[in-house]
């Protein structure tokens, strides 16, 4: 997956009384921490004030025209606070920021606390925390309170801002394509797109039977076909596939990549059955896996919302994510579950290389008609699980963490599944259950809790459901 190195813009506060000296150091440091990380950063010329810093209004006013100069070229915000630091000065910098701005405050030494050297940077923290919700300017705050810029403590603050900011940018601006209608029996998957669009999710919506014409357009010795079969068979098994059903499955897949790239779509969700297996004899499982391993998030079933979860989780981690039945117990371990789908798992996610097989759900009645299930086990990993819903014009999310484990699953399992264990897991389902939350959730790898919680509530507004 294509990754967007971040840029940060440094802010270095001062307060007149307190030693201002320490702000070169808190530069350089400071510097030498985010590009350590591997991020890039942009600072105001240390001439433009003493040292650099930023304590009246009148610099702040000067920062901040600086930071519109610079504008599309950060990501975010860092608030270093070398000393206590002067609010208003903040204030007037950052209020019209736009970004998400990270706020580090230095500790103080215990053999350094005269006068000449000692920071008091762990109170001001709180003045300007405390203005900045006086004036509704949304920032974040990690633990420790106080946190040196060369730890690594501040590392691990720098990287899940670093998220925070991917998720903010890419949620703020987000365009699904929705192929087909929601199928009847399913009205798990409703949603609202009214509600999408005022949290500036914008759904373009694609009936089927475009789809199928422009798949009937193309000719099979079509340059576009024939680098989709060479690419499904790089990347998967599909040794078992017939021809004419490989054929149909690059169709199909050439016609969506025209799709996202006509409409810029950063994600899609697709009409999966039945239509697909009536027409072509095909199951499109295997595509949007190879799409979500490409790093455009796909889900299956025209389960919108899971793909917006998946999206932020993508985001977050930069590293594909995957839609998922809550599907089965796991013996008498209250805490275990079978997390499954039919075979639309990026096999980056998979503990081996996929195979391609006739979807068994539809090949009970009729074999050859479902051509494209990725069959497989996910690998074991620390992993994210969220999704959320429209309802009453609200977009609601809940976020929990758990991991996937190495624990066996039976081999006539058909799709690709996973063992996933999570804490509490029998009163998490209590609670999605009674509170209108569907029969999928989408899972990513790693620990995003905190990340997605953060950008959900501090910046994008949207509200969380407290699963515990």
């Amino acid at each position: 997956m294509e990754k967007k190195k971040m840029t940060f813009a440094l802010y270095f506060g001062n307060r007149g009384f307190m030693p201002e000296t320490l702000i070169a150091s808190a530069r350089a440091e400071m510097l030498q921490a985010v590009t350590s990380c591997g991020y890039d950063a942009l600072a105001l010329d240390e001439q433009a004030t003493p040292y650099g810093g930023i304590e009246t209004r009148a610099d702040g006013r000067l920062y901040a025209d600086w930071l519109q100069a610079q504008r599309g070229r950060f990501d975010g915000v860092i608030l270093c606070m070398p000393n206590f630091s002067d609010e208003n000065g903040a204030v007037a910098a950052l209020r019209d920021a736009g970004v998400p701005i990270l706020i580090q405050a230095y500790p103080d030494e215990l053999d350094k606390l005269d006068f000449a050297w000692r920071r008091d940077a762990f109170c001001g923290k709180f003045s300007i925390e405390d203005v900045f919700h006086q004036y509704r300017i949304p920032f974040t705050v990690f633990p420790p309170h106080v946190v040196h810029p060369l730890s690594d403590a501040f590392r691990d603050q720098l990287h899940d801002f670093a998220a925070v900011c991917r998720v903010v940018r890419g949620m703020r601006r987000l365009t699904i394509g929705c192929f087909g209608a929601r199928t009847t029996a399913f009205k798990t998957v409703r949603f609202d797109e009214i509600t999408l669009q005022a949290n500036n999710i914008t759904v373009e919506s694609f009936d089927l039977s475009a789809v199928v014409h422009r798949i009937g357009q193309m000719k099979d010795e079509d340059a576009a076909v024939a680098a989709k079969i060479d690419r499904l068979k790089a990347y998967t098994d599909v040794s078992r596939v017939p021809s004419a059903k490989l054929l149909s499955l690059a169709k199909l897949s050439a016609v969506l990549d025209a799709y996202i790239a006509e409409y810029q779509l950063d994600a899609l969700s697709l009409r999966c059955w039945e239509e697909l297996q009536t027409w072509y004899g095909i199951a499109p499982c295997v595509l949007l896996g190879e799409l979500n391993d490409r790093g455009i998030v796909a889900s299956c079933e025209t389960d919108l919302c899971s793909a917006i979860s998946m999206q932020a989780m993508k985001l977050s981690s930069e590293q594909p994510t995957a839609c998922v039945d809550w599907n089965n117990n796991y013996g008498e371990d209250q805490d275990k579950v079978i997390l499954f789908h039919c075979g639309p798992i990026a096999e980056s996610l998979m503990a081996a290389r996929g195979t391609v097989t006739d979807h068994k759900m539809f090949s009970k009645n009729q074999p050859d008609q479902g051509w494209g299930s990725d069959e497989g086990r996910i690998r074991a990993f620390p992993m994210t699980f969220s999704n959320c819903k429209t309802e009453n014009g609200r977009l609601t999310f809940y976020v929990g963490e758990g991991e996937f484990t190495d624990d066996r699953i039976p081999d006539g399992f058909f799709g690709c599944g996973g063992v996933a264990r999570i804490d509490n897991l029998q009163q998490i389902l209590l609670r999605i259950g009674r509170h209108g939350f569907r029969h999928h959730t989408t899972v990513g790898v790693g620990r995003m809790k905190t990340v997605l919680e953060e950008a959900f509530s501090t910046y994008l507004g949207y509200e969380l459901f407290a699963l515990g």
